[in-house]
């Protein structure tokens, strides 16, 4: 997942946004944007504030970052998504095709990355 994406996901749940952000695994690509860089309109995930308030944006940075493994948190209602393969997986809790169960599998070996508050909902 781009990190960039934050700018537009918002929780399916509640419709908070912005979702906070755990990243457990990244990978760095050497992206080149042809002319100016995709600049984010309301939140920049790089710098974790509204895109009004953080000055300059270093979006060159930020397109070059992947994040393979990490979590996605509503700090209003509470749901989690995990992103696995660099896919966020955004079914709200309850939703048939959801798999909480192979969630927390392959959230597992992150367990110590994780805030005690999230670990304790996501893998319990």
């Amino acid at each position: 997942m781009r990190l960039r994406l934050l700018d537009l996901l918002a929780c399916p749940s509640c419709r908070h946004f912005p979702l906070q952000l755990h990243i457990f695994e990244e990978a760095r690509e050497d992206v080149k944007v042809p002319g100016n860089p995709p600049l984010c309109e309301l939140y920049c995930a790089y710098k974790g504030g509204e895109v009004s308030k953080v000055g300059e944006t270093p979006c060159d940075e930020c397109v070059k970052r992947d994040i393979i493994t990490g979590l996605l948190a509503c700090t209003s209602c509470g749901a989690w998504y995990p992103i696995i393969d660099s896919i966020p997986r955004m079914l709200p809790p309850g939703h048939p095709l959801r798999s909480d169960k192979q969630y927390r599998k392959a959230l597992e070996k992150h367990a110590d990355k994780m805030p005690e508050e999230l670990r304790s909902k996501v893998l319990d």
